[in-house]
């Protein structure tokens, strides 16, 4: 599976280790920044992971910001992409399982590296149940084209 990743200044010395974590389980990863400590724009790095979930290059992407909350607003504006801000596996999980979220977002001040660990197992072996939820995917979908 290929998973974009990025993150701003405050999260990406733990983008580093998250995408060092997936390459050693199999995981091509692409990185879209930030490449280092320098203040950035969140928004920026957000539109890179976004666009390239949206339009296939990536499978799926995990953003990394101080809370998780900004990317995955900036993220959501790039039609086809669902961002899920989590801070926990079960919420991860769900993301996929019931909202068909194609990116992981979370706050490197709000979770620790064991915890995004697992956050991003959770959400990447997880599979879209479809049925009962597809309804309400497809609602999410309209209301992008308002």
């Amino acid at each position: 599976m290929k998973i974009a990743v990025g993150s701003d200044h405050v999260g990406w010395e733990l983008k580093n280790r998250i995408i060092s974590y997936l390459g050693e389980r199999g995981h091509e990863t692409a990185d879209m920044g930030a490449y280092g400590p320098e203040r950035t724009d969140y928004p920026v790095y957000a539109k890179k992971v976004a666009q390239a979930v949206a339009d296939g290059t990536c499978e799926n992407g995990i953003l990394i910001c101080g809370t998780g909350v900004g990317m995955s607003i900036a993220a959501n504006k790039v039609r086809g992409v669902r961002a899920a801000a989590c801070s926990e596996p079960y919420s991860a999980k769900l993301a996929k399982e019931h909202n068909n979220a194609n990116v992981l977002c979370f706050g490197s001040r709000v979770v620790g590296c064991a915890m995004a660990e697992m956050m991003a197992d959770m959400f990447l072996s997880a599979v879209y149940e479809g049925g009962r939820h597809q309804r309400r995917v497809d609602m999410i979908g309209e209301m992008e084209a308002l």
